[in-house]
């Protein structure tokens, strides 16, 4: 599959670290399964890892956290 953002690069499985921020908090969650380009590094989750990610980051807020740093596990 070819990079929409560079149209150059390929997509293929890796892992990135996702940086969500609101109300100035910050959430960064590691090891998040992901499609990445191999020349600019853009990435897509699927469907149910992007699920994943929004429910710990609200969780995070709900918290009260200011930054805090996950790993995923997704089963």
């Amino acid at each position: 599959m070819e990079c929409v953002i560079c149209k150059t690069g390929s997509m293929h499985a890796g892992n990135v670290t996702v940086t969500l921020e609101k109300n100035g908090s910050i959430i960064l969650i590691k090891e998040v399964p992901a499609l990445v380009c191999d020349v600019c590094e853009h990435y897509y989750l699927d469907e149910k890892t992007t699920n994943e990610v929004l429910q710990r980051g609200k969780e995070g807020l709900l918290k009260g956290a200011e930054l805090e740093v996950l790993k995923l596990k997704v089963a």
